[in-house]
């Protein structure tokens, strides 16, 4: 209520805002103004360089590099798939954690990490291709090559691996030039039990009593990467109050929406999202009761769809709410009306709204195909539709073709399709047949997707037969295929091929409708409408997250909640009493080294912390440093307060926290629970 009784006030102003330690800033623009007003910082060129520098990212979270040796710090959850992929029944290194005491005991891993060395602004390079008197899909696709021209160009001359970056729903466009990191390997991590204490039920809330850290190495040439750019370990870590910033590569904001857009993430966009994470959780749910190999193979996503389901409920909560939800409509009028008020100006950007509104009004007939419409759940059916598409797709002049499909692509697929993968079919049966029949409840048994895909036959011997039988399993089976010729293709028999080719026509029909009659609206509209905030207000808010890198500050700082204090630290007395209140039943079991080591640990030592910077989902393993670039923490979460930032930012006054790793707790466990001296011997002399 205080956040919208000021926002509103502000309005009536006519003054544009950010409040206080809102906003995940991009590295070209950072908040410089705040950090001098509100906490007297003004960092130098050469500091904001290193942070960049020093900041990764990695899956589809963030890290940091802590040593100049190629030593790498992110969250045990963002890291839960590397650590999975190298675990087995004999040595499970979720449940029991791992520690390299050589360097050559470090486990290579299926990894990269991505590090951003340089950007360029080519707006007017992307706009400039634009002809005049496209359509909107014209436009788009102009766009598009202009951008992928870009890209080509700048990976031919640098070598690095180029992105052209959409900011501001396209009002701007950077190119970003990324040294990746190809040869990742595994040092130390805990027990997943120690990195996920409390498990959902302790998931966005605090108190929390996480050791979320793993440690992982870049190499280059077979030797561990040199790496000059990195953050000094912290061994005391933040003090309450203490100016911090938070480098990472938050996934995605919605806060730049039209009205009519957060209105169909509301009522149906979400709504479908939920059904779609729910169906994926609940089959990995039924895989793991095969067994305990099945279990352990399945843990990891259903962590992650429980973790996505629990931030989906709180932002849509956020939209559910009048009072919330007005402030965007208050935003939007204010626009539009200042707008009204210069004749030229509304001339040129008026009709995006309505060109939104009347997109989006078609989208809810669509959402249930445009959602469940696949079979790409399990990894079988995704290859499946991938070579039927590729086929499609190459018969065509390259110029009509999709995006991944052109020239400068479709080496990355040709090799990725040809690559030596492992494949579990038992998983992908389970899990495509809990799709098709959800598909079932959705769609219904006359839907053309549904007769498509089923014809007269059940969900369950269509799963069966096309998992079982089919032969994509096989590398070379897969690389036949890349030598085939279309008219072999389509003879083939391999049941998961067929059905992908009975689906693929809708697949490509729903993708066509969906890119011309909204996305490419909403592109061209987004443009104007940035254009126009632009024109009226400047450059005075960031462009939403995108799963690049940003920067984000605050303090460190408790809150109230209802009629209690909750403090910005926990302890390991407090990991401990929890364990004990709960009578180690799980998930507030103890994992077994931190039952061993009770006594060698200073309990007063913190775990975790809160602070108040602007975060979200991608944040996970986001460095969180002191004014002097020591790293004090890793975020690794957020509270229930802070869920529905993703449309707007919820102020610190609301309660509204992120949470972090202890850099401090970090050292102990390490000391005193895992014996990974050779690690703390790392991190402190790169501290010196």
């Amino acid at each position: 209520m205080k956040r919208l009784i000021c926002v509103l006030l502000l309005f009536l102003l006519n003054v544009p805002f950010v409040i206080a330690d809102e906003g995940m800033w991009t590295y070209d623009n950072p908040p410089l103004k705040q950090w001098k007003e509100i906490y007297g910082f003004e960092p130098t060129a050469e500091w904001l360089e290193n942070a960049r520098l020093a900041s990764i990212k990695i899956g589809g979270g963030s890290a940091s590099f802590v040593s100049p040796n190629g030593l790498i710090v992110t969250n045990h959850h963002v890291a839960s798939g590397i650590i999975s992929r190298l675990s087995s029944k004999e040595k499970d290194y979720l449940k029991n954690g791992f520690y390299a005491p050589t360097l050559a005991d470090e486990l290579k891993a299926e990894a990269e990490a991505r590090v951003l060395v340089s950007y360029e602004d080519v707006t007017s390079r992307v706009h400039g291709s634009v002809k005049s008197g496209a359509t909107d899909a014209e436009a788009s696709e102009q766009r598009s090559d202009a951008a992928n021209g870009i890209e080509k160009d700048c990976s031919a001359t640098t070598g690095l691996r180029c992105t052209v970056v959409s900011m501001y729903s396209g009002g701007e466009y950077w190119l970003y030039r990324f040294k990746v990191y190809d040869d990742i390997r595994l040092v130390t991590a805990p027990e997943e039990q120690a990195a996920f204490f409390g498990g959902d039920y302790d998931n966005f809330v605090f108190p929390r009593h996480d050791l979320d850290y793993t440690f992982l190495r870049a190499y280059e040439n077979g030797k561990p990467a040199v790496t000059p750019h990195y953050f000094k370990w912290s061994q005391t870590g933040p003090k309450d109050g203490e100016f911090v910033i938070a480098s990472g590569s938050p996934g995605a904001t919605a806060r730049l929406l039209t009205v009519a857009q957060l209105e169909y993430a509301r009522d149906f966009g979400n709504p479908m999202l939920k059904a779609s994470w729910e169906t994926r959780r609940n089959a990995l749910i039924q895989y793991g009761k095969l067994g305990e190999d099945q279990q352990r193979e399945a843990a990891g996503g259903i962590r992650g769809l429980a973790n996505s389901l629990k931030r989906l409920e709180g932002q849509e909560n956020g939209l559910l709410n009048p009072k919330m939800f007005s402030t965007k409509q208050v935003e939007e009028k204010d626009l539009r009306d200042k707008l009204k008020a210069k004749t030229e100006l509304n001339a040129k950007y008026a009709s995006a709204w309505t060109d939104i509104e009347k997109a989006y009004a078609e989208l809810p007939k669509h959402s249930a195909t445009l959602n469940f419409g696949n079979i790409s759940i399990a990894r079988l059916g995704l290859f499946a539709s991938s070579i039927v598409r590729y086929y499609d797709q190459m018969a065509l002049p390259e110029a009509d073709r999709f995006p991944e499909f052109r020239a400068d692509r479709i080496e990355g697929f040709r090799k990725s399709f040809g690559s030596d993968q492992k494949f579990n079919k038992q998983m992908d049966e389970v899990m495509l047949r809990s799709w098709l029949k959800e598909a079932v409840k959705i769609m219904g048994r006359d839907h053309p997707f549904i007769k498509a895909a089923l014809g007269d036959a059940e969900a369950d011997e269509v799963a069966a037969r096309a998992v079982r039988e089919t032969r994509l399993d096989s590398v070379e089976f897969r690389r036949g295929l890349l030598a085939a010729d279309a008219k072999s293709i389509a003879k083939l028999t391999d049941p998961m091929i067929t059905l992908a080719r009975r689906i693929e026509p809708l697949i490509r029909e729903a993708r066509v409708w969906n890119e011309l009659n909204v996305r490419d609206v909403e592109e061209s509209a987004g443009i104007k409408i940035a254009q126009a905030r632009f024109a009226v207000y400047g450059k005075t808010m960031p462009p939403d997250a995108n799963s690049n890198p940003r920067i984000s500050f605050g303090k460190v700082a408790g809150y109230e909640e209802d009629t209690t204090l909750v403090p910005f630290k926990t302890t390991f007395f407090g990991l401990y009493d929890r364990a004990l209140g709960f009578e180690d039943a799980f998930p507030f079991t103890l994992s077994t080294k931190l039952r061993e080591r009770r006594d060698k640990i200073d309990l007063s030592v913190p775990v975790n912390f809160v602070y108040t910077a602007d975060t979200i989902g991608g944040n996970s393993g986001s460095p969180v440093i002191n004014r002097n670039a020591e790293l004090v923490g890793l975020n690794f979460d957020s509270n229930n307060q802070k869920l529905s930032n993703k449309y707007w930012y919820v102020p610190d006054d609301e309660g509204s926290r992120a949470v972090a790793v202890h850099s401090g707790g970090i050292l102990e466990a390490l000391r005193k629970v895992y014996d990974a001296d050779r690690v703390v011997e790392e991190l402190l002399a790169a501290a010196k």
